[in-house]
């Protein structure tokens, strides 16, 4: 027995000195997703031969994470909008599922608004979590920050939202708020929250270029979960003294980052992608959701109404011209007479593989309540939208155009703005003062995406106006509020039976 209590004495000793040595060390993880955009079944994406996905698998997979040490699971926005799973029920399945994740919070993404302010004060009420958005202004549903305990540490929150939502969601629906700047926003919150916590988590949905500005411009950020840009960072980037992380899109990967903190510093930090596969273990009450969900889509949208004899390629439209996107723009040209059409690639939100065209393809690649527009444009507005349209390939922006009816040469090693070196509309020269009808939808002719030259053409009339969602105005020479593009779409291939539309050279790159 006086032997045991020597022992016993010794162990306590050892393991007090330990404690002394690691006193104020802890490490926890932090699982992170985001731009999930309500993919909640596994797909394969077009330019991959392996099915990759599924929220029940990801679920699963972070309920194992978790499980192995102190953990915070966080979304760095757009997950409302994206997928018909998601868009015939408004956002509804997919709070549910992050209510049975337990998801700690969330940053609202600029698709959050896609469904207008009163949805999304309806999801938020939903949700078991806060969603965070300091820079926001005039919505009273948003927290700017919160701070929770994990492990042991004080770990504040903030949410950071693109600046650019007012132009990548319609107007109408972010009416009467105001977007700050998140460096702003940044110095003038950090104060408060380095005096109430250990380390500080941006969670930011403005999109990785703009994080590395971001930890560039503001010191004393330790850590920035980013979404927006879909970018796939394997491992995390750093900035100075600022980890920077971001997971991919669609639920194809769950970030993973385990940091030590001691002294209110982190000390160690390791992280990288879990790719989720629809194999080994789902969450049942997530997988419940998906289905009774995926059963009321399959209901509505599995009618068969076409072939396509190739791929429809909407992957690489914000990059260059694609089959699928000119066929959207030509379908739209063609329903409203016009010279020329020009859209956005952002509209276009996915691919169509060859075989069977179900009208749940076509809502899928066309998720948005917009409808087609035509205005008179001067050949000058014209190459204004082209330019403007090109500005940022080089960053996959959404703004990048696909047209009908025209053919542009553009330069992107030349100052954006700049870029356009030549446009024909039906095989002759542009002309600066000669007008032309062009076909877009409302979100461009509202000035949506930053396109000025159609949100100043179309207000410039002088009867311009909103009446009942309905634009109304001289300059419009076309105006189809009754009917969604992605319907007039499915209406030509209906009609059509079958379709293989090839890309023809409307966009050309480079000098001449």
């Amino acid at each position: 027995m006086k032997r045991l209590l020597q022992i016993i004495f010794i162990l306590v000793f050892f393991l007090s000195c330990a404690t002394l040595v690691f006193a104020g060390r802890q490490t926890i993880r932090i699982l992170h997703v985001n731009d999930f955009h309500g993919f909640a079944e596994p797909y394969r994406p077009l330019s991959g031969d392996e099915r990759l996905g599924g929220i029940a698998y990801l679920a699963a997979r972070a309920d194992e994470l978790r499980r192995e040490k102190p953990s915070l699971l966080l979304s760095a926005g757009d997950m409302v909008q994206g997928n018909n799973w998601t868009n015939l029920f408004q956002g509804e399945p997919v709070i549910q599922v992050m209510d049975l994740m337990a998801f700690d919070a969330m940053v609202p993404g600029n698709h959050e608004f896609d469904f207008g302010q009163d949805v999304l004060r309806k999801r938020i009420s939903e949700a078991l979590f806060p969603v965070l958005a300091a820079n926001v202004e005039g919505f009273g549903s948003f927290k700017p920050y919160i701070i929770r305990e994990v492990g042991g540490v004080k770990v504040a929150i903030i949410g950071i939202v693109t600046k650019e939502t007012p132009v990548s969601t319609h107007p109408r629906n972010v009416a009467g708020l105001t977007f700050s700047s998140p460096a702003d926003t940044m110095r003038r919150y950090l104060p408060e929250l380095r005096k109430n916590a250990d380390i500080v988590i941006v969670l930011s949905h403005i999109g990785y270029a703009a994080d590395r500005v971001l930890a560039e411009q503001v010191n004393g950020i330790d850590i920035i979960v980013g979404g927006h840009s879909h970018t796939k960072l394997d491992h995390p980037a750093t900035v100075g003294d600022t980890i920077i992380v971001q997971a991919w899109e669609h639920a194809k990967t769950l970030g993973v980052l385990d940091i030590t903190v001691e002294d209110s510093r982190i000390v160690r930090s390791e992280g990288h992608l879990e790719v989720i596969r629809p194999s080994g273990r789902e969450d049942a009450a997530v997988a419940a959701v998906v289905q009774r969900y995926g059963k009321k889509v399959d209901a509505v949208l599995d009618e068969r109404i076409g072939s396509a004899g190739v791929d429809l390629d909407g992957e690489n439209v914000r990059l260059m011209e694609t089959n699928l996107g000119d066929l959207i723009a030509d379908i739209m040209r063609k329903a409203s007479g016009a010279d020329a059409a020009i859209i956005n690639s952002g509209g276009i939100r996915t691919s169509i593989r060859k075989g069977d065209i179900r009208m749940k393809d076509v809502y899928s690649v066309l998720p948005f309540d917009n409808y087609i527009v035509a205005a008179r444009l001067t050949g000058r507005q014209i190459r204004q939208a082209l330019d403007h349209g090109v500005s940022a390939v080089e960053n996959g922006e959404g703004r990048f155009p696909q047209v009908s009816g025209l053919n542009f040469r553009y330069d992107r090693s030349a100052p954006a703005g700049s870029r356009v070196t030549e446009v024909f509309v039906r095989g002759e020269p542009l002309l600066p003062d000669k007008e032309y009808t062009v076909a877009t939808n409302d979100f461009l002719a509202a000035g949506g995406d930053g396109y000025k030259a159609f949100g100043d053409a179309v207000k410039a009339s002088r009867d311009f106006e909103v009446v009942g969602g309905m634009m109304k105005g001289e300059r419009l020479v076309y105006n189809d509020s009754g009917r969604w593009l992605r319907d007039v779409v499915a209406a030509y291939i209906r009609e059509k039976k079958n379709i293989a539309p090839q890309p023809e050279g409307r966009i050309l790159e480079g000098r001449r």
